[in-house]
């Protein structure tokens, strides 16, 4: 395609390497709209394909396996049709940071005059820092998955150094984020989300650490059954941190 929209995409990107055209295919489901996945704004999710971690808890199988799709073109199309309808568009996944045209599209987002929420694993510090340095996301929900012991056997991935080192850059400039993690009661329990707020408060973390209850939706990259029980939130420490539950 060789079109002035197109030739505007590129002018937009830093360099050839993130260079975005209306064709390429980058997302392999749109949510329409949302109310729940950020609070005061009505949103659009725009779904990226693939990831770097292989969560037991995930339903997301068709994301964390599929294909894209939909290409630059019909999303932004989708925006354009929705302007003064829509607040916010959260690019989620998979892992949305996967993607080395994510600043591009984000960047023609917010031209919409869109809102920009990134749900994120924190495993690619530099694009996350990209992101936040020149403005083209407003908000990002950081998943902090296990305890240190637990993190290779939940998510496939050895170290956490990236997510903290996220967690530190975010805290030194003052960014607008949430920390949460899902928790199913035979992965995690009390003691390990205590461990968690207390790791968490030792990095000098200050916000509020949202505890989200697995719900049973549809089958799970680690197969896992349904809970027995969830766990007994009146066990969880709240002398350190704000501590927010979700679908409890």
């Amino acid at each position: 395609m060789n079109t002035e929209r197109e030739r505007h995409l590129r002018k937009a990107c830093k360099s050839e390497v993130t260079s975005l055209a209306l064709d390429d295919l980058l997302f392999c489901s749109i949510t329409p709209f949302s109310l729940l996945d950020w609070e005061d704004y009505l949103s659009t999710i725009f779904w990226f394909p693939k990831c770097n971690m292989r969560c037991a808890y995930c339903y997301n199988k068709d994301v964390v396996f599929g294909k894209a799709k939909i290409t630059t073109g019909e999303a932004l199309t989708f925006l354009k049709k929705r302007a003064g309808k829509l607040d916010a568009v959260v690019l989620s996944g998979g892992e949305c940071t996967l993607c080395k045209y994510l600043p591009c599209f984000a960047r023609e987002i917010k031209a919409l005059g869109y809102k920009i929420k990134m749900d994120s694993n924190a495993t690619n510090p530099k694009m996350i820092r990209e992101m936040v340095e020149d403005g083209l996301v407003d908000f990002i929900s950081l998943d902090y998955k296990a305890t240190a012991e637990k993190h290779q056997k939940i998510t496939g991935q050895v170290s956490q150094k990236s997510f903290f080192l996220v967690l530190k850059h975010l805290m030194q400039v003052s960014f607008d984020f949430e920390i949460r993690t899902t928790v199913h009661r035979d992965l995690l329990d009390e003691e390990d989300l205590n461990q968690m707020i207390e790791t968490l408060y030792g990095k000098g973390y200050s916000g509020t650490f949202y505890i989200q209850n697995y719900t049973h939706k549809l089958e799970t990259i680690g197969d896992l059954p349904e809970q027995k029980e969830t766990i007994d939130i009146r066990k969880i420490r709240r002398d350190l941190l704000k501590v927010g539950f979700r679908n409890f």
